[in-house]
């Protein structure tokens, strides 16, 4: 009878659309946090390798298919385009319901379709649509992974984890072009990239279905309930409906309903201590599904902030991925394989960018709290490795790449300079990520979603126009337009640390340790 009763547990579990949740997903095991990290991991990829990876193969694609060079070039920006505007939907679909699992299966079930259908085409514009379908299944991974993260790990660990899920979103992009400068070797051809990627999608499905668990986290069930004051329950009230809008996202920091308890008195506020049950705390109406509710997040100026920041510096980092083929077929000579390897600095620094954030981000946060007497602040996360990142490694990185191929110099100071910028990219991006879910209590993967439309609207406009500005003004001053564009963008970077707490009480998400 266990046995029965266990068997049906793991169906239940495996097999529905939302399976219980009957542990704290911070609660998990270190094991099952890296299974679920590495899955993530590997869904976030999906989107950057599959954006790329048939890069070196697109000559042959142009010959194959009798395409004019507008339509290969819209094969990868339409794809990066619908990056941006499918996390949004996502999002909106998983706060919604409730669910992260079954929408990681379907997302990539019809990433793995699209794949197959372009391992098939023969003409260009079904492969211009096809690339559409599939960027929608890829990026499902970009804006709920944020919100699994904040499932599983409280604020103080959340740094580390999403410095390793971020190596897996960026490190994507750079590994994919070296995967396709091997696969169009193959009898396949240019083929063979999208064979892979429909071969990946079906392999990750499985791990999804067999061992990675659902994690949405229900903070009104598993959080620690602490007293509230009746005016600070009137504005728990107000901002239940922002939440609401998010669709009751996790957040460590989010509203917490008070339990009963016996009342007490607070000299810090006024008004008297209320303990009202759980259930009756706040009444909350459910809205209707709004997909396009994330889009009116960026009216937030934090979020806007944020959002031009990290939008610059994947920007950068994507336009340089474009040109990187041209210039070194054409300066150097490179073959396929070989300019898929010179991609390989950039993985380097996007691994030590990695490693720093895992040693650092968390660290810089409590050492921050701590010399403010345990007070916590969501600028904190802009902390003191962000500075050097944005003001010097990003420019000169970009500096170094850009002259050091348009002077003639050896093709290893442009691999060493991409690695560079990678570098303060990761440190910039994985910060931002982990600000941005840290200040929206209930609607993390919501602002991330918003925040990705940003960082994608700028690699499609960057895409479109990187191969053009190089021929007309050649690498080196290309790559000082996109230096001058990271320090507009650390600008903003500026304003949102000195004036960030501000902005978010006047959005309205304000955190109640701030103002005590």
């Amino acid at each position: 009878m266990a046995y029965h009763s266990r068997l049906k547990h793991v169906l239940i579990s495996r097999l529905s659309i939302r399976p219980p949740v009957d542990e704290d997903p911070r609660l998990l095991s270190s094991r099952v946090k890296a299974i679920v990290l590495v899955i993530l991991a590997m869904c976030a990829a999906s989107s950057g390798f599959s954006s790329t990876i048939y890069f070196p193969g697109i000559p042959d694609i142009t010959v194959d298919l009798d395409a004019p060079s507008i339509a290969t070039t819209l094969t990868a920006a339409l794809f990066i385009l619908f990056m941006g505007l499918a996390p949004v939907f996502w999002a909106a679909i998983s706060d919604y319901y409730r669910i992260r699992r079954f929408l990681f299966i379907v997302s990539m079930a019809i990433f793995g379709l699209a794949s197959l259908g372009a391992a098939l085409v023969n003409n260009i514009w079904g492969l211009v649509v096809l690339r559409c379908v599939q960027a929608l299944g890829a990026s499902c991974g970009q804006s709920v992974g944020a919100g699994v993260i904040a499932d599983c790990y409280p604020i103080e660990q959340r740094g580390a984890a999403f410095g390793k899920y971020f190596f897996g979103v960026f490190f994507g992009p750079l590994i994919g072009p070296i995967l396709g400068g091997f696969l169009i070797m193959s009898d396949l051809n240019w083929r063979a990239t999208f064979w892979f990627c429909f071969a990946f999608a079906f392999m990750v499905i499985l791990m999804i279905i067999f061992i990675y668990p659902e994690t949405y986290r229900e903070n009104d069930k598993w959080d620690v309930a602490l007293p509230t004051t009746v005016k600070e329950n009137e504005k728990q009230q107000e901002q239940s409906v922002e939440e609401d809008e998010g669709g009751g996202d996790q957040d460590s920091a989010s509203t917490q309903i008070s339990s009963p308890a016996t009342p007490s008195t607070n000299s810090k506020t006024s008004g008297t201590i209320a303990a009202i049950p759980h259930n009756d705390a706040v009444a909350k109406k459910k809205k209707p599904l709004n997909p396009i509710r994330p889009f009116l997040y960026l009216r937030h100026p934090h979020v806007l902030l944020a959002s031009l920041v990290m939008g610059v510096s994947f920007g950068a980092m994507f336009c340089v991925e474009t040109i990187i083929p041209d210039l070194f077929e054409n300066n150097y000579g490179f073959v396929p394989w070989q300019t898929g390897l010179s991609y390989l600095g950039a993985g380097v620094g996007n691994l030590c960018g990695a490693f720093v954030n895992t040693f650092l981000s968390d660290r810089l946060l409590m050492h921050a709290r701590a010399k403010r007497g345990g007070r916590a602040m969501v600028e904190d996360r802009i902390a003191i490795n962000l500075w050097p990142s944005g003001l010097i490694l990003m420019p000169f990185g970009l500096l170094l790449f850009g002259w050091g191929i348009g002077t003639g110099m050896s093709y290893w100071t442009g691999i060493i300079g991409f690695g560079i910028q990678n570098f303060g990219m990761n440190q910039m991006m994985t910060a931002l990520s982990a600000y941005l879910v840290d200040s929206a209590p209930g609607i993390g993967a919501s602002f991330t979603a918003a925040a990705n439309l940003v960082r994608m609207l700028f690699a499609c406009v960057l895409t479109l126009c990187a191969n053009p500005m190089v021929k007309a003004i050649g690498p080196g001053w290309t790559c000082v337009f996109l230096a001058a564009l990271t320090y507009v963008s650390m600008g903003c970077l500026i304003l949102l640390k000195i004036y960030g707490a501000r902005l978010r009480h006047y959005s309205g998400y304000e955190q109640k340790d701030e103002r005590e």
